[in-house]
């Protein structure tokens, strides 16, 4: 020890390193001798020890004394970095600037920590949060207080042992969020919340939140909403529809239909509340099965169109001879076989309303310019009327074509082009937000089982990662298949590999056993999703006895769309 270490100031070593902190920061100190209870010197004290510390994650409240131990126990290069005050000859910093850069992070760290911790301790709800092997690393006053421990006998403990009857460490395996479950704890029934942390496409914890004290005050509200649903079903409608009635009022509406957390989904639902305060025109583009007429009711029903109904049609399911009169209606007597009194076009159904056309990019060219016309005019005149008659629709087109390609070969015309284009929203593959795979099948999986009245079922931590890790093709909509075809294959409560469609391993085996390059890549990649499609649609046929209209219910297309496909693959 140098004759300066020993001038300098000196502390205890049963302070702890939060006091030593603070008296370093007070006093504008770089260093301090530690000694101990005879006035021996033990080491020294300075700001970069404090950092090897934090970066250690050493508790604030353990003493100085053991922690010099523990980072001398840790190697020579850490020892040097307590009392050595050398030049960083990297950066040409002087010793000075650089413990004066260290302290003012030590202190921003400090501060950050302190404002997270007041802001959990000031919380009415219990907040908890675990890492990934389901172990406390941070707990909050209110939940303490709840459970009548200190926050140091939760830190470091796996939240089983703290936590009674708690599934947060079921929530880390599996990355689905539980929103609104019931927990017994000490015998009372809470409202949690458990919700998974994602890095980088990886839980790495999970959050859980006590939301109320207890459920009574949720009875207490969820009463109260069933004497005013029960009061407005007197005035609309009949007692015997009272039951559909509320099966209506719960399912979720507008932006709550879409399920995600994912950044790209994020920007989608905000599209869509942006969308929603004005009229304009909307054109939604995206694969096939990727929720593009969920987005359109969601936009619908947020906007000031919401009391108005909402008619859907699929151009490219409708013949070319037919779309107009479907579209526009027709009169009595406009052509042979038409309806006596004529019939409405979907225009006059919608309106006050929104009108979806579905597979804008299947439109006829002919019929693209009388839509033109409609949008521009905004009035509809019948197959075989004199006159026009005005409408107030809301457009929404949907397609998974590329329609700027289209423009460009002349096959879509540009103005109608740029007439669809005003608000454009984007749907991504479901492929390219997996973190949003295992909510997406935990709620479909929970509304079919309620839907069929089968018990609920869950996913084993090997079934869901094979679920992640398959590139679903089909988007949602193949997602939802594979869980009602979950539903009706397995027996138990609980989803094992095992019990997964074969095609969702092999597909995945396959891509991996791939070159890492070469130009056949793509090739390859694109024959092993044809023969896994072919072979789908192929079971269909089978399971639905020939019937074309039952398989392409099981496969959630429509039926045109299984002739195309039934011609493509030759089945």
């Amino acid at each position: 020890m140098t004759s300066d270490c020993s001038a300098s100031p000196t502390v205890s070593c049963r302070q702890t390193l939060q006091e030593v902190m603070r008296l370093m920061a007070a006093r504008g100190l770089k260093g301090m001798d530690v000694v101990d209870e005879h006035g021996r010197v033990l080491g020294r004290c300075t700001w970069r020890l404090m950092l090897w510390a934090a970066a250690d994650g050493l508790d604030r409240s353990m003493t100085i004394g053991e922690a010099l131990t523990v980072l001398s126990d840790e190697g020579e290069t850490k020892q040097e970095g307590v009392c050595a005050e050398t030049p960083d000859v990297e950066s040409g910093l002087k010793p000075t600037d650089e413990l004066e850069r260290l302290r003012l992070e030590l202190e921003e760290t400090h501060r950050l920590a302190e404002t997270m911790k007041t802001v959990l301790d000031a919380a009415y709800e219990g907040v908890v949060v675990v890492d990934e092997d389901g172990v406390i690393r941070e707990i909050n006053r209110a939940y303490c207080q709840f459970l009548g421990i200190r926050r140091e006998e939760a830190i470091g403990k796996h939240v089983t042992e703290v936590i009674e009857n708690t599934r947060l460490h079921i929530c880390v395996q599996s990355g689905i969020p539980e929103r609104g479950y019931i927990q017994k704890i000490y015998g009372q029934p809470m409202v949690v919340h458990r919700i998974p942390i994602w890095r980088d496409g990886k839980v790495i914890g999970a959050v859980g939140m006590l939301i109320f004290q207890g459920v009574s005050e949720v009875y207490e509200i969820f009463r109260r909403l069933q004497e005013l649903s029960r009061e407005a079903s007197r005035k609309e409608k009949q007692e015997t529809g009272a039951k559909k009635q509320e099966e209506i009022a719960s399912a979720p509406k507008g932006i709550e239909r879409i399920i995600g957390r994912h950044p790209a989904i994020a920007a989608v639902k905000q599209m869509i509340r942006r969308a929603a305060r004005v009229p304009s025109t909307v054109l939604i583009t995206g694969e096939s099965g990727t929720g593009k007429e969920v987005v359109a009711r969601a936009i619908h029903e947020a906007g000031s169109h919401a009391d108005g109904p909402f008619v859907s049609v699929n151009c490219a399911a409708i013949p070319e001879s037919l779309l107009e009169a479907e579209l526009f209606g027709y009169e009595d007597g406009a052509f042979t076989g038409a309806k006596k009194g004529g019939k409405p076009g979907k225009f006059q159904l919608a309106d006050g309303g929104t009108l979806f056309l579905d597979e804008i990019g299947d439109m006829p060219l002919a019929m693209q310019a009388k839509i033109l016309r409609v949008l521009e005019e905004k009035k509809v005149e019948k197959v075989g009327g004199l006159s026009g008659a005005e409408v107030d629709v809301r457009i929404i087109a949907a397609t998974n074509k590329p329609l700027e390609e289209m423009v460009q070969n002349g096959t879509f015309r540009e103005d109608l082009f740029y007439r669809l284009n005003i608000i454009r929203i984007h749907l991504p593959p479901l492929r390219e937000r997996k973190t949003d795979i295992p909510a997406l099948l935990a709620y479909h999986m929970e509304r079919m089982c309620r839907q069929f009245g089968v018990a609920a079922k869950t996913f084993a931590k090997e079934a869901m990662e094979v679920l992640v890790n398959y590139s679903w093709p089909g988007n949602i909509r193949e997602l939802v298949n594979v869980v009602e075809w979950l539903i009706g294959m397995v027996e138990g409560e609980k989803v094992e590999r095992d019990h997964l469609p074969p095609y969702l391993s092999t597909i995945r085996t396959a891509t991996a056993s791939l070159p890492d390059g070469g130009v056949n890549i793509a090739d390859q990649w694109k024959e092993m999703v044809y023969q896994s499609e072919r072979e789908r649609i192929a079971a269909a046929l089978v399971a639905a006895g020939g019937n074309k209209a039952e398989a392409a219910r099981r496969l959630g297309i429509h039926r045109s769309t299984l002739y195309e496909k039934l011609k493509k693959y030759g089945l």
